[in-house]
């Protein structure tokens, strides 16, 4: 989901953040009242002992009775009254740090929840412009960052916030000019630490940059070890990781050395204040105007007070960090997907689809791809499409279920009889359940062979799953498996040959019962005697389906195109003949020569 602000929220992606907690309003505000109160008995604590203090000056703490006997009365309440108030106080400080951690984890899942709902919403242009390492280090790093931050902020807010009027107040009580100078030093520090905040963020962006480029290596080194085993690359991608590493370490290090020049002297500024305060509390002592005690009680809260300013010096650092990674975040639930699903009901009925004068790029940029293209294809008609490599043939599979969009014309699905449909006014789940493309790149998830088919037809028995790879040509793939439907895949279906992945991803497309199949070479992988078999299944079951099953098949193989209906010859993005085998064998040199014959 993408969430929409304006105003401050709208131009600070960390506020946009903090304002998930309005998602937790109890929590948030119980946690509030227990920070509020601990630091209320922190600043109780040391006026009781200026208190003590005072008395001891005064030898009423321990005092000698009538008897010659020393009576601990006062020194045995004070003490009670301290242990009685630091073990409540503790008590809530862990209740709140629970709370606080409960909070923190929620702000996290909702993040993470959200980002991946906006990667599944985004469309396929929008992934090939980012790489899988941006989107990690998005739900990973980034996340933990602005979570880290968000905590940290707002217990600072309260904490400090307290600690900071409850000291000045107390410093006032004594004397105007006591709180007075510790305030201006204050006001200060942090303005000269928030001066740095910007600079910061730009260094921690440049820190994240690194962090994708190491992500996105890291993880083509882990999906493509096949290819860099087979080509004897290990050494090459560990030389290249280790230079992503070295960029990363030399941002990471000028942050650090930035930070360490410009913070420790705003905080030095605001450490003043103890010097201030005991030099001219000295004074006021001497010429007495505030007892010993007193003095006492405000070092202590003026030492409370100079250790949490200094915390917010180390908390605008780590909120400096978290802005970058906010802004990060943001950019990804903010980006709008260029396909947007219309309103639309499919028809009930046999489909089959239209182009008209379309022309598409894969990543929306103009860069057109397929230019000017019309096609009809009618319903229960099997079409094969070939063409050299990079003549747009993936680019027109894509466009049928909506995967990537038109950039102009008109694509259509619907048939003479009951009327043609824009795709685009159509519900996208409802056009992409009856509308399947299935992909060159066969791709299991990590789970049971059973788990893998049921993606397409979540209510399937056993027995449906069986019947799905019997049409595939995969019942002796199943066999083979030692535990049968309840066999694991691996990661990507990594146990299996490319040939047995493609033959279950075509039964997974067969169980979605689709009225539309599009096969992106995805028999390609197979023996001709396998393929055969499969295709011959396939137009087996078109006859026994209650409505047509239009076929459109990405191949270079003979023996597909011998089984088409009709054969489309795609050129440069547009279509440049068309006919039956024996038509173009016969009349088209271009056919014959990607053919081989």
């Amino acid at each position: 989901m993408s969430v929409k602000s304006t105003g401050l929220l709208r131009n600070s992606p960390l506020l946009r953040c903090l304002a998930i907690y309005g998602e937790m309003p109890l929590r948030f505000a119980a946690t509030a009242a227990m920070l509020v109160a601990v630091n209320l008995a922190l600043v109780g604590q040391q006026v009781m002992v200026g208190h003590a203090v005072q008395e001891a000056v005064a030898g009423k703490l321990v005092a000698r009775s009538a008897g010659d006997v020393l009576d601990y009365h006062r020194a045995w309440f004070w003490v009670s009254l301290l242990l009685s108030l630091s073990l409540v106080r503790g008590m809530v400080q862990y209740g709140a740090g629970l709370m606080s951690l409960s909070i923190g984890q929620k702000l996290l899942t909702v993040l993470r929840e959200r980002i991946i709902v906006q990667v599944q919403r985004l469309d396929l242009a929008y992934h090939w412009r980012h790489g899988v390492g941006e989107m990690v280090t998005r739900m990973t790093r980034d996340a933990d960052k602005v979570r880290d931050a968000l905590i940290n902020f707002w217990r600072q807010i309260f904490e400090t916030g307290t600690i900071v009027v409850l000291s000045l107040g107390l410093l006032f009580a004594y004397s105007p000019w006591l709180a007075l100078v510790p305030l201006l030093l204050l006001i200060t520090g942090i303005a000269m630490l928030a001066a740095e905040a910007d600079t910061l963020v730009a260094l921690d962006r440049r820190i994240g940059d690194a962090y994708d480029a190491v992500t996105q290596d890291l993880s083509e080194g882990v999906n493509g070890v096949r290819v860099i085993k087979a080509f004897g690359l290990g050494n090459t991608r560990v030389d290249r990781f280790n230079r992503q590493i070295d960029i990363f370490r030399r941002e990471a290090r000028a942050a650090i050395h930035h930070a360490s020049r410009r913070v420790p002297l705003p905080q030095a500024i605001i450490a003043l204040s103890h010097a201030w305060v005991l030099g001219f509390g000295a004074w006021m002592v001497s010429h007495g105007t505030l007892s010993l005690g007193s003095l006492v009680a405000a070092m202590l809260v003026v030492n409370t007070l100079v250790l949490r300013i200094e915390g917010i010096g180390r908390l605008l650092q780590v909120i400096a960090d978290a802005r970058a990674s906010a802004g990060r975040i943001w950019e990804v639930l903010d980006a709008e997907p260029r396909i947007v699903p219309g309103n639309g009901t499919m028809v009930d009925g046999p489909l089959g689809f239209r182009l008209q004068n379309v022309s598409a790029s894969p990543l929306g940029d103009g860069a057109a791809v397929l230019h000017n293209l019309s096609i009809s294809v009618q319903p229960g008609e099997i079409v094969a499409l070939v063409g050299a490599t990079g003549s747009g043939k993936s680019i027109l599979t894509a466009l049928l279920p909506r995967l990537i969009e038109v950039d102009s014309g008109s694509l259509s699905v619907g048939s003479d009889d009951l009327g043609w449909h824009d795709v685009r006014d159509l519900d996208l789940s409802s056009l992409r359940r009856r509308v399947h493309v299935l992909p060159q790149e066969s791709f299991l998830f990590s789970d049971t062979l059973a788990v893998n088919l049921r993606l397409a037809a979540p209510e399937a028995t056993d027995i449906e799953l069986i019947g799905a790879l019997e049409l595939a040509a995969a019942g002796e793939v199943l066999e083979r498996l030692s535990e049968g439907l309840d066999t694991r895949m691996g990661d990507r279906g990594v146990t299996l040959s490319g040939g047995q992945r493609q033959r279950i991803c075509l039964a997974r497309a067969m169980l979605a019962d689709a009225d539309i199949l599009v096969l992106d070479d995805a028999t390609s992988a197979l023996d001709a005697a396998t393929e055969r078999r499969a295709v011959d299944n396939i137009r087996q079951l078109r006859g026994d389906r209650a409505r047509p099953l239009t076929m459109l098949i990405v191949s270079s193989r003979l023996s597909t195109t011998l089984s088409a209906d009709r054969v489309l010859v795609l050129s440069a993005g547009r279509i440049v003949a068309e006919g039956t085998h024996e038509e173009l064998a016969a009349n088209n040199a271009g056919y014959r020569a990607l053919m081989g014959i």
